[in-house]
């Protein structure tokens, strides 16, 4: 998730539990835990290689093996140096984990990716029911940390933060909710089209749980498709697009394929630009626009010959198809489009 809804997340999380003379230091404190996660970009940003950049960050600082050690670590150094922390050990002790706990886990909801059982080599973890910023999941999140804040140690703080913390984890259970009911429809549709097995990724569009994108990989490229719950009835349909395969099946032993393979879970697009072989990660963007293309491999004495991978940044339209995005919401498209 984007950064400011860690803050309010580590906030709402950690003023809840704290005791109520420390609620102001605890939304700050929380603010801060949760967000620690994400100073691996701090290391990250002296790394030349963008494939290595994209794919360790989310790793060990979002793992669940590794952070509930340094939660004990950073609850044992403050237990001697800070007051609040000497007054309540054990409400402080569930506050550092469960904050710090909360950071990975709200990013695994998101279609990015997150390595949970780092270093275990699994795939990252991407339930992918929240776009990586949702003003429906902070909002709530937002408007308690202010009334615990203004509220201090009255009853009525402690009773805003529950709500606000309840409404988001709602929306967060709608988003499983409205991912589940896509999948089937997706499902039914494309057994029609006898790919009922195809790999998949259900993903919302941009500050919506209501519009989803479906990609569906095939022998000879992938298939887009988007659904609005709100104007969509009947199978959904599917927009066929080509991908260079065989550059893909070609240079899949290259370092930078395998990694971004596993990272993405083999939902990449090959394409041919000016003599190199340019892969774009399907999961993020919507046809022809990728927030990841990186450029693997170029044409030369045969064959493909790697290269040290290096990103594109093309031409970027998705700032001008939001209004797009919020009209097919409540409009679906004429039919005759699919494969």
């Amino acid at each position: 998730m984007d950064s400011i809804t860690h803050l309010f997340l580590g906030g709402a999380i950690a003023a809840a539990i704290a005791p109520a003379k420390y609620r102001r230091v605890a939304i700050l404190a929380g603010a801060v835990i949760n967000t620690l996660p994400d100073l691996d970009v701090l290391p990250l940003a002296l790394v030349e290689d963008p494939v290595m950049v994209m794919t360790w960050h989310r790793g060990a600082t979002h793992s669940l093996l590794v952070l509930p050690w340094v939660a004990g670590l950073l609850w044992w150094l403050l237990k001697s140096r800070w007051q609040p922390v000497r007054e309540a050990p054990t409400r402080w002790f569930w506050l550092i984990l469960l904050t710090l706990l909360a950071h990975p886990l709200i990013d695994g909801f998101t279609v990015y990716g997150t390595q949970l059982f780092w270093p275990l080599a699994m795939p990252p973890t991407m339930w992918s029911s929240l776009f990586i910023i949702d003003p429906l999941f902070t909002l709530p999140l937002f408007v308690a940390c202010v009334a615990a804040w203004w509220l201090r140690e009255k009853p009525a703080a402690q009773r805003a933060l529950a709500v606000g913390l309840l409404l988001s984890g709602s929306y967060l259970a709608w988003s499983q909710v409205a991912k589940w009911r896509v999948d089937a429809i997706a499902e039914s549709s494309l057994a029609a089209l006898g790919l009922q097995d195809a790999p998949r990724v259900s993903t919302p569009m941009p500050f919506t749980t209501l519009l989803w994108r479906v990609v569906v990989m095939t022998p000879n490229g992938f298939m887009e498709s988007q659904r609005s719950l709100v104007a969509d009835s009947g199978p959904m349909q599917f927009i066929e697009h080509a991908s260079d395969t065989h550059g893909l099946a070609a240079t899949a032993a290259y370092p930078a394929v395998r990694e971004l393979r596993w990272f993405t879970h083999g939902f990449l697009k090959a394409q041919r630009h000016e003599g190199e072989l340019v892969l774009a990660d399907l999961r993020m963007g919507a046809e022809p626009d990728y927030s990841f293309r990186f450029v693997v491999a170029r044409e030369g004495g045969g064959g493909w010959q790697p290269i040290p991978p290096r990103q594109l940044k093309w031409p970027w339209a998705a700032s001008r198809r939001l209004p797009e995005v919020w009209q097919r919401i409540w409009q679906s498209p004429a039919t005759g489009a699919s494969r």
